[in-house]
């Protein structure tokens, strides 16, 4: 049984990490054959790579790469405790932490090969552009959302939404 579970939650983890890879690596290439001009352009989509050296959509973009370091030594550490929480969790508690980490690893995957993460999804409605994000923060978003609705509903109590 442990192996089961072992085997899902890496096939989980390693899936995300491979569409936030995927999905990235295709932008940069248009971005580079285009010459940095917008990949797509519609009226509430756009495509268009910006590299983010903050956190969660830009916020804490510093130039001094002591503070990038340091921001980027916090992630990991917070990709630990989160790997500990989904070897303590079960059901859709564990799959909403599995989302984050394959998120999560993604972005510090970035951080460390790229120096700062790849985002490029630029939803808008007229002029109002909410923030550009990745897949990876789609996944992280997800997780969130279903851990919250989780601890809201008090269904991670329940034993009959255990799935693994």
């Amino acid at each position: 049984m442990i192996k089961k579970n072992f085997f899902i939650s890496s096939s989980v983890i390693f899936l995300i990490f491979l569409l936030d890879r995927v999905s990235k690596t295709y932008v940069i290439y248009l971005n580079d054959k285009l010459l940095g001009i917008e990949i797509l352009s519609s009226k509430f989509l756009n495509i268009r790579l910006i590299w983010n050296e903050g956190i969660a959509f830009g916020l804490l973009s510093f130039n001094d790469k002591i503070i990038y370091n340091l921001l980027t030594f916090i992630i990991f550490i917070i990709i630990l405790i989160i790997f500990f929480m989904v070897l303590k969790s079960y059901g859709l508690k564990k799959y909403s932490f599995l989302m984050i980490l394959g998120g999560a690893i993604g972005n510090v995957y970035d951080r460390i090969f790229y120096g700062a993460v790849p985002d490029f999804i630029d939803f808008h409605i007229g002029n109002f552009h909410w923030f550009i994000f990745n897949v990876a923060d789609i996944f992280i978003t997800l997780g969130v959302i279903f851990m919250i609705i989780i601890e809201i509903t008090g269904n991670n109590k329940n034993n009959k939404y255990e799935i693994l």
